[in-house]
């Protein structure tokens, strides 16, 4: 992390200096502001959240890959609240603690209700971390898109990162990862998409005839009925081929304002 925050032109980050007991090394969020000048210029439009899952188990008792822990989960809740207004009412949130009395974050909620355009709907949330959940082996042949042709390497405990942490803000749309790089699909589970991000490099293993491959995100704004830009009205991907014409595959909706999401 050392190397790849002092990089050029990086918006990689450090833990957030105020989240004093978090594991890892590269927990951060990055705030997408609206347009200048427009209503939402101030104010988040798509929330970007990064975690750093580690590589391997690092309790001799439990082998294989690593999992998302209590302290990133606690971390990640305290800043989607930070971000968005749970209630109908100015909430103002002066600390959160963590057991041994510290103040673990310090946030405050009442800007985003302040005119113009409260922040009353919450914005989308994309989160990006490296090994896949559990719940990426959860899809059946025909419930994807895109292709699976390895198993799912997830670690062999389910830390409820999904369920207990993600499904409950309510404001993640999609989750992208590596990891296994043959497998590049999409599948929706209680109104998230879970995404692999694509076997991109040449520095790693691949497979012979099959094109390297990224995923390209892609956010489009809305218009308000005074024409100005407003909120994220749809996140869309697609898949560029590294091959000569950088085919474009698999391209579809991830989330959409007039989309009902599937449970």
């Amino acid at each position: 992390m050392k190397h790849i925050v002092g990089l050029k032109h990086t918006l990689s980050q450090f833990n957030p200096s105020e989240a004093h007991i978090i594991d890892g090394f590269g927990n951060y969020n990055l705030e997408v502001g609206g347009v200048e000048a427009s209503g939402f210029a101030n104010k988040s439009v798509l929330n970007l959240y990064f975690l750093d899952i580690g590589d391997y188990s690092t309790v001799p008792s439990i082998p294989g890959y690593g999992w998302i822990k209590p302290s990133q989960q606690l971390w990640f809740q305290c800043t989607s609240a930070k971000l968005h207004v749970r209630t109908s009412y100015e909430l103002s949130m002066d600390a959160i603690f963590v057991p041994n009395n510290k103040p673990f974050l310090f946030v405050s909620q009442s800007a985003y209700m302040k005119p113009p355009m409260a922040k009353k709907p919450f914005a989308p949330g994309l989160v990006y971390f490296h090994i896949p959940l559990p719940e990426f082996a959860s899809f059946g042949a025909s419930n994807f898109t895109g292709v699976r042709q390895e198993r799912i390497s997830s670690a062999s405990i389910n830390s409820g990162f999904f369920n207990t942490t993600m499904v409950e803000a309510g404001e993640v749309k999609a989750v992208f990862i590596g990891h296994d790089h043959l497998n590049d699909f999409c599948g929706q589970m209680t109104g998230i998409q879970l995404c692999y991000a694509d076997g991109f490099g040449y520095h790693a293993y691949g497979k012979a005839r099959w094109s390297r491959r990224d995923r390209v995100v892609l956010a489009s704004l809305k218009k308000t009925d005074e024409g100005d830009w407003g909120a994220v009205k749809s996140i869309k991907a697609w898949k560029p081929l590294d091959d000569e014409h950088l085919t474009a595959i698999n391209g579809q909706v991830l989330w959409s304002k007039h989309l009902t999401p599937k449970l």
